[in-house]
């Protein structure tokens, strides 16, 4: 059976498509809905239970080559004939591996058990027999009807009956789905918003609903309800997703139809796939070739025996006998082939792995311990939530990041603003100069004002002079800016007001106004209540002219308490120039050169306008407008036509700037990372308009590229011809016959293709929709989408859902030999932090559902660069460095054996003492190589910071591959040549200096062994860059403890205890006394070590890498170390500005002016002024 699919098949169960075509369900009746055996509401990540973990863990771990080879070998070291080692030097170390990965996959699925258990242990209020009762998730069930509360998560995907607002209106966040924090209304049928929270009328409820089977389409949903006869249509305004959080509504009931796996949030979540670095994956073909090598010596070594067996062996019996039961050559060699195979196993011994594991599980408390990516703010450490992927940081090359809260904090902040051609928000110092602003810098004192945010700053003392002087233009600012939105407002208690923003720009302009002086209070259908300047007025509210994606624009039409009919417009700047009046030329260009300095710093701009508007003339066009709003066909031309012919001749006001808070840091990471040749793309759910404002802020575009492409067909066709234009502009030979990518396509194959870098002839980037997306990511587009995205180097993918976000991963997986990172912090990321090679979960505003999916996580994206450039690549260096050594020492360890076999007649015999070979790799090299690999640094991880070119050579896999793996083995079989026959020469005929022979096999095998142990001692201080009191503790340990061991184990005293054991009694004393013994050790340590400098040298002297070439620009830096940089902000130069960036939903207008979505009137509404200018209150109304 397909590995995976053994892994996975449970849970496959829960996240396959469902093959229903229809779901029928009947509310109240559980009966009824359990014969169509839908999925409950519970949720299972886990992979065992305590019954099924030790089979099937172990069944994982022998999926794995190399386990299943030891198991092998251990059974053929129990079958006498062929044994040459004891069965203990296999088994320990195997079950050593078996055990630590088994307790390591333990705990991870252990943390999966208490993450489901969390989720499916939520409480939630369930309709049972007429009563409301305290469920648990996991038992909620298709047709329950359930209740919610202000700011309770949704339990699953829910048809909304009735809600505690007006006309069962209810407002939700769908950040968890979308990334969006803005509000959005649902609104239950009528029909059932009459069951309200009558407990009895809503057990009598039996609706029956027939719907469209579980799917993943976050925006779609056709069903129909059946209630007494009638049939209702159901749509995707009437339901409540998994994932959503009620806000603003104290309660609403909803009824069940999808549960559990069926919720489109799981439907979206994508599968949990078993992670790999490429490296295990090469290490797995290398296993296999090195399994091919051993098979080739054992065949050479076993022919050998059986040529020697036939042509001396036979007639030499007499001295040494066959062994009992062999009685031919041929048999004899059969034998020896499998003893053979036991001998030379140590060409990949088991204590790789087991190294393997503890350097990446160091590494990984590295990243845990590292206190410059622990986040104080909210006590957040970063976290390596699996051990197993440390070097893959090393190599990444596309990340893939969401947007809101992950580059952004979420945040919409008041900035600056244009009056009247004056800019406001700079500080300027005693001598006219700018200031930066940082946290010293004095904020504005609002606490004159009693109804202002505590939250808001402002730095420009003289906007805040400017309205206490009463100037015209920034009342009649502000006052537009109060007044000209659809914001909702909120106080529970006097003077604590809180705003219920359908666009978080919305509510910082309002907050904006609110502070200095024009503070919203209340709102009704008719009228807006705004206290200006501590005078309560009430400004009848005549019409909304509402935001449309066309219009980029809102207005409204109020009348002043003193009667003055004014129109008040905000909007883009491109569209409301064209429609001001002539005499505002002047201050126009004015605005303009101010626009043009908030878009340089990345700030989201609007153009605020208003218009006197004459009473006749109004009179007859709200005729009109009535007439045009009640029109049966063509309603919205007409009322287009309407709001163009009022908003003329618009006097100017100024302009207001807002910046999108990005996290801090996130314009430098940014830019460090495509220092380090990563390319970045942005997936998000948020509009072009705002992810490309979000584009510009961090310096992901910038007025230097060559263009940006915008891909928004609306046919498949269309979407073709946008990306073969762009491609055509970026590298037009990539459309002749000759290109090699061309020519590779068109050659049929069923292996997949992996499409080779392709340099653009400039600097692009590329920004595409999710509907065109979704048409780029068919079969025949497909291949064209990632040949233009991957020319360019910034591709944002906006509107996208969360399963189109790991399509897009998926893609760039399949058709580019490269490692991915997907980065995010929603419910919303999930399926692509899965999807991708890495996935980085930042535990942020949206929840934990991306850390609790992701292999590694922190708490702001700025600790990215430190994950990647220092962790990620000190992990990969370690990591190659020990594989490249590890190979290398037991290459010329298990090739003397090979070597030795055409000196002792092909008789398996081993070259060394039995001890030294159990000791070899747990005892006497393992702790140099551990130490190399846990503490080496090439450079320290600020120059690893200040330098990310250091980082390209890991993408390009240039440390440890095919190619460096055939030199590690050319290099193990020069030493191993070296290591035998310089001993060999130097012991053969040798007498000692008292005229003694020291010829025998015992002094050759000490000889060899501890010139073995000395020159890959020397070879790991060679590979070691890094120097600690570790490194050379445990390279002099390991050296004194052979030579301890060995005197004990050689000394009379051990063979009288233990003669079996021990037989090389008085070996070391008497061989290790002789000069000569020592000068063939030098001469061996000099030829093996000597060509590995010489090349080394050469290498870097005459073909230096490019990172060679930057570890000569530091250590020249180091000499003289440069003065610190001074912090800057970056900006960027751009006559590009933002227009109008909101999420609004269209129709939000005619829904306030309907009055559906009001509550009663607050207490508050009408009472409490205030004055900056004196403490004592007045009081103004109609």
């Amino acid at each position: 059976m397909d590995f995976k699919k053994e892994i996975f098949s449970k849970y496959e169960e829960l996240v396959t498509e469902i093959s229903e075509e229809e779901r029928q369900l009947q509310a109240n009746n559980r009966d009824f809905n359990l014969q169509f055996e839908y999925a409950n509401n519970s949720i299972k990540t886990s992979k065992y239970n305590f019954f099924t973990f030790l089979p099937l863990n172990l069944f994982e771990q022998f999926q794995r080559i190399a386990n299943a080879y030891f198991l092998f070998l251990l059974i053929l070291q129990l079958i006498p004939q062929i044994s040459s080692l004891a069965w203990f030097t296999t088994v320990v170390p195997l079950v050593l591996v078996l055990a630590v990965s088994g307790v390591k996959d333990a705990i991870d699925d252990f943390n999966r058990h208490k993450s489901d258990k969390h989720i499916n242990n939520r409480p939630v209020q369930v309709l049972i027999n007429g009563m409301l009762k305290d469920e648990k998730w996991m038992n909620v069930q298709v047709g329950d009807i359930i209740k919610l509360e202000n700011n309770n998560f949704v339990t699953a995907d829910l048809l909304l009956l009735s809600s505690s607002e007006p006309h069962s209106l209810t407002y939700i966040e769908t950040a968890e789905l979308d990334g969006e924090t803005n509000l959005k209304v649902k609104q239950a049928l009528t029909v059932t918003a009459e069951l309200g929270e009558d407990l009895q009328k809503l057990t009598e409820f039996n609706g029956e609903v027939r719907c469209e089977a579980p799917n993943n389409k976050l925006d779609k949903f056709t069903g129909t309800l059946t209630l007494r006869g009638e049939k209702y249509a159901l749509d995707n305004e009437k339901m409540l997703l998994r994932g959503c959080t009620i806000r603003n509504t104290e309660w609403c009931f909803g009824l069940v139809i999808y549960a559990g796996p069926d919720t489109k949030l799981m439907q979206n979540s994508g599968k949990t796939t078993f992670k790999r670095t490429s490296i295990d994956r090469l290490m797995n073909v290398l296993v296999l070739v090195i399994f091919a090598f051993l098979a080739l010596m054992c065949l050479i070594l076993a022919i050998g025996n059986g040529i020697w067996e036939y042509d001396k062996g036979y007639y030499f019996q007499v001295y040494l006998p066959w062994a009992e039961g062999i009685n031919s050559a041929s048999y004899s060699a059969f034998l020896m082939f499998w003893s053979y195979v036991i001998i030379l196993n140590t060409v990949v011994p088991i204590s790789l792995y087991v190294s393997v594991e503890i350097i990446r599980l160091g590494n990984s408390f590295y990243i845990d311990w590292d206190r410059k990516m622990y986040y104080p703010l909210n006590d957040t450490p970063a976290q390596a939530r699996t051990t197993t992927l440390n070097e893959e940081l090393g190599q990444i090359k596309y990340i893939f990041s969401d947007k809101t809260g992950t580059l952004t904090q979420n945040i919409m902040c008041f900035n600056k603003c244009s009056i009247n051609g004056k800019s406001y928000g700079d500080v300027y110092d005693m001598s006219g100069q700018r200031i930066e602003i940082s946290e010293n810098t004095e904020k504005v004192d609002f606490s004159y004002n009693p109804l202002a945010d505590p939250k808001f700053a402002f730095y420009d003392h003289s906007l805040v002079e400017a309205v206490k002087l009463s100037d015209v233009p920034t009342h009649r600012f502000f006052r537009l800016l109060s007044l000209c939105h659809t914001v909702m407002p909120e106080e529970k208690k006097e003077g604590n007001l809180v705003y219920q923003a359908q666009s978080p720009d919305e509510g910082a302009l309002v907050t904006a106004a609110r502070n200095f002086g024009f503070v919203f209070r209340a709102r009704t259908p008719e009228t807006i209540t705004v206290v200006e300047m501590g005078e309560t007025k009430i400004y009848k509210l005549l019409a909304i002219l509402d935001f449309n994606n066309v219009r980029k624009r809102m207005s409204v039409i109020v009348r002043s308490p003193e009667g003055d009919l004014t129109l008040y417009c905000k909007g883009a700047d491109t569209i409301l120039y064209e429609l001001l009046h002539s005499s505002c030329d002047s201050l126009k260009e004015e605005t303009t050169e101010h626009l043009n300095e908030f878009a340089g710093e990345g700030l989201r701009t609007l153009v605020v306008a208003y218009k006197n508007l004459d009473e006749d003339y109004f009179q007859d066009w709200i005729r009109r407008h009535h007439e045009a709003s009640t029109a049966l066909e063509g309603r919205e031309d007409k009322l287009s036509e309407l709001y163009e012919e009022i908003e003329k001749d618009l006097m100017l006001l100024g302009a207001t700037a807002i910046e999108d808070k990005l996290q801090d840091g996130v314009p430098q990471t940014i830019e460090t990372l495509a220092k380090a040749n990563i390319k970045i793309w942005v997936l998000t759910g948020d509009k072009q308009e705002t992810a490309m404002n979000i584009g510009y802020s961090c310096n992901l575009l910038n007025d230097d590229m060559e263009d940006v492409f915008i891909i928004e067909g609306s046919t498949s066709d269309d979407v073709l011809n946008e990306l073969r234009n762009a491609r055509k502009k970026m590298k037009p030979d990539s459309f002749l016959d000759s290109d090699e990518i061309n020519i590779q396509f068109e050659k049929s194959s069923k292996k997949p293709k992996i499409i080779p870098d392709e340099q653009a002839n400039g600097v692009y980037g590329l920004v595409i929709t999710g509907h065109s997306l979704a048409y780029a990511l068919e079969g025949n587009l497909e291949l064209e989408l990632v040949r233009t995205a991957c020319m360019c180097k910034v591709v944002i993918c906006c509107r996208v859902t969360p399963l189109q976000k790991a399509q897009v991963v998926e893609l760039v997986k399949k058709y580019k030999k490269a490692v991915t990172l997907a980065i995010g912090d929603g419910a919303n990321d999930v399926s692509m932090i899965k999807t991708a090679h890495i996935g980085v979960g930042i535990s942020g505003q949206e929840g934990m559902q991306a850390v609790l999916s992701s292999d590694f996580s922190f708490a702001q994206f700025r600790y990215l660069q430190r994950l990647l450039l220092v962790h990620g690549r000190w992990s990969y260096i370690r990591m190659c460095k020990f594989l490249k050594y590890f190979f290398y020492k037991n290459f010329a360890f298990t090739l003397l054996h090979f070597w030795y076999g055409f000196c002792c007649g092909f008789s398996a015999q081993t070259v060394y003492d039995e001890w030294f070979i159990t000791l070899y790799n747990l005892v006497y090299t393992s702790l140099p190589v551990l130490g190399m690999s846990l503490f080496d640094q090439d450079v320290d991880d600020r120059w690893s910071m200040l330098f990310p070119q250091l980082y390209v050579p890991g993408q390009q896999n240039l440390y440890f591959n095919k190619m460096v793996f055939v030199k590690c083995m050319l290099q193990g079989i020069y030493s191993s040549l070296i290591l035998f026959f310089i001993p060999y020469g130097a012991m053969y005929n040798t007498m000692r200096s008292d005229g003694k022979a020291i010829a025998d096999y015992q002094s050759f095998a000490l000889m060899a062994q501890t010139c073995l142990l000395i020159v890959v001692s020397v070879q790991i201080g060679l590979d070691t860059s890094y120097w600690t009191v570790v490194n050379q503790f445990f390279i002099w340990g390991s050296l004194s403890v052979y030579f301890a061991i060995t005197f004990t184990m050689y000394s009379d005293g051990m063979y009288l205890i233990f003669t079996a054991s021990f037989p090389f009694v008085g070996t070391a004393r008497n061989t290790l006394s002789q000069p000569n013994v020592w000068l063939a050790i030098f001469l061996s340590i000099t030829l093996c070590v000597l060509p590995v400098v010489g090349f080394r040298f050469l290498k870097a002297q005459l073909k230096p890498t490019p990172s060679d070439k930057v570890l000569l620009k530091i250590k020249e830096a180091k000499k003289r170390p440069p003065p610190p940089s001074p912090k800057r902000r970056l900006r960027r130069t751009s006559t590009r500005r933002s227009g109008y960036a909101f999420s609004h939903q269209h129709g939000f207008g005619a829904l306030i002016m309907s009055g559906r979505n009001m509550r009663p009137k607050s207490p508050f509404a009408t009472t409490g002024t205030f004055s900056p200018n004196s403490d004592k209150y007045k009081h103004k109304g109609l």
